[in-house]
């Protein structure tokens, strides 16, 4: 999917440098059939339009920002969580400790794997069935083994494990927060008919601002994209999978 990052930036680029270009020869046919005194641009029309793009910009990026940070902690806080929960073995008879540590290992490599299959759909789907089964193996271990020790310990080791396995679900829910697809379908709308504004403002005059055309076509199809790249950040340029990086932390503590 990073390859495909190249072709989605240089494809929104094009979409509203050929938007601005379309607004020009719109503006020169109707124009062409106008006399001198009657060619009139409301500027405050292209104002508005622009500032309504520039009002949903900075919602969607300040959301998919606070999406991508909270994303970046539940990593952080499913590490927490394992790191505790395997550490609280210790309380458990000797005998008992490691069986379950065979299942902690086996089940944080399975939540690796997880995230390593993303963008594919169909492995991730696997590998959560997976994660899932081992999550219910480790609990019954965790159940058995605890049975004959004191309800401290028990509430300790079974707490911790708990709220191990409730984070899988808030990271879950977390990957699957997006905005509505028709929010999208009006942020780029809103985006194409500004560029076409802005290109009929310009076919005033049959000499094109290069410079600014160009610039504006970079600046807003850069914007976009790392709008789009904040809210799937397993599939572009920006990643999150270098804090994965905790999870294999704590993994190598365990071997």
């Amino acid at each position: 999917m990073q390859l495909l990052a190249p072709f989605v930036i240089v494809g929104l680029l094009a979409l509203i440098f050929g938007s601005i270009q379309a607004g020009r020869r719109i503006g020169f046919q109707r124009w062409s059939r106008l006399a001198e005194d009657a060619r009139v641009v409301y500027p405050a029309v292209e104002a508005s339009a622009l500032a309504l793009m520039g009002l949903l910009v900075a919602f969607t990026f300040y959301g998919a920002a606070s999406r991508f940070d909270n994303r970046r902690m539940l990593i952080a806080q499913e590490a927490n969580a394992i790191g505790t929960a395997y550490l609280r073995v210790d309380l458990l008879p000797a005998d008992a400790q490691p069986q379950l540590r065979e299942d902690f290992r086996n089940y944080l490599h399975s939540r690796l794997a997880v995230f390593e299959r993303f963008p594919d759909v169909t492995a991730v789907r696997t590998e959560l069935d997976r994660s899932a089964a081992l999550q219910k193996e480790l609990w019954q271990h965790a159940v058995e083994a605890s049975r004959g020790s004191g309800p401290a310990t028990q509430s300790l080791l079974l707490g911790s494990i708990n709220e191990m396995i409730d984070i899988t679900t808030t990271r879950l829910v977390a990957w699957h927060a997006h905005p509505p697809g028709a929010v999208f379908v009006v942020l780029g709308l809103t985006v194409v008919l500004s560029s076409v504004l802005v290109g009929y403002g310009m076919s005033t005059t049959r000499n094109q601002d290069w410079i600014t055309t160009v610039t504006f076509s970079l600046l807003l199809g850069s914007l976009i994209y790392v709008i789009l790249d904040y809210e799937f950040p397993r599939a572009g340029l920006i990643r999150v999978s270098h804090i994965d990086q905790v999870l294999i932390d704590t993994l190598q503590k365990m071997e």
